[in-house]
């Protein structure tokens, strides 16, 4: 098994290695900019108790009290008519700030806008469910549970909705390894074989880009072909590069690499 190295300040660990980029800053408009939402946001602020707001990327983002979603959903929908919710996640800010801040995207069909709502959740607290308000919202709470471990109270079916229900943390955290933990390494292994078969199996190759040629006795490489079960622990022999089969049209002459020629220009 993989020597574990702790990971608790890797959200804090420069991560770009050019030392001379800077980060833009995304500008942010007052809402009294755009006439629309300068008049939604005054008839919310009414309702609903908003923390912050401002204008980001053409959407009114609204800052509000994470007990306070499902109201504010409610009025969103029934009253200034954002009638669609297009996503919601969470972003891991664990480190940081000890929790998660919760986003969601609503549309206004009518009024063609894009609104905003931002809430922060701490680690060991839930958010409401809001599948009683949008039915969408049923796989987005399930994923934002499954890939990041946010609680969401209250929802019908919240169970993992991409990893087995018995996989070990929360894939999306930032302090999750690229290619999966020690747990990940050997998941497959203990579920198929069992755990007793993890010396002769070894533990499960999670880089997307590795190839190794040993892994099977029938790796294909051209010039060094093998047949089925030929040991090729130490290497592989040559074999002549043959660009068509034995049995192959008697009326096509086969193509050998040595007496072929390559042209430095065309005729």
């Amino acid at each position: 098994m993989r020597k574990y190295t702790p990971k608790g300040n890797v959200q804090k660990e420069a991560y770009f290695s050019d030392r001379f980029f800077v980060s833009p800053n995304v500008p942010r408009f007052e809402i009294e900019s755009d006439e629309i939402f300068a008049s939604d946001f005054e008839k919310i602020s009414k309702a609903i108790e908003i923390k912050d707001a401002y204008i980001e990327h053409t959407h009114l983002v609204l800052h509000i009290d994470k007990n306070s979603v499902v109201k504010t959903m409610e009025y969103l929908r029934d009253e200034l008519e954002y009638d669609m919710l297009i996503e919601l996640s969470a972003i891991d800010y664990l480190a940081a700030r000890d929790g998660y801040e919760v986003f969601y995207e609503m549309l206004s069909i009518s009024k063609h806008k894009r609104l905003r709502v931002k809430c922060f959740v701490q680690k060991d607290e839930s958010i409401e469910s809001i599948t009683s308000i949008f039915k969408s919202a049923n796989w987005s709470e399930r994923e934002m549970y499954d890939m990041l471990g946010v609680k969401v109270a209250n929802h019908f079916n919240l169970k993992r909705l991409i990893m087995p229900d018995d996989w070990y943390d929360h894939p999306l955290k930032k302090t999750y390894p690229l290619q999966g933990d020690e747990a990940a390494s050997w998941y497959e292994v203990d579920k198929i074989f069992g755990k007793e078969a993890r010396d002769i199996i070894g533990p499960e190759q999670r880089d997307p880009a590795a190839i190794d040629r040993y892994d099977t006795t029938r790796f294909a490489r051209l010039g060094h072909e093998v047949p089925n079960g030929a040991d090729i622990s130490q290497f592989e022999p040559e074999t002549p590069i043959s660009y068509e089969e034995k049995e192959g049209n008697t009326l096509v002459k086969k193509l050998k690499p040595e007496e072929s020629v390559v042209l430095k220009r065309r005729r």
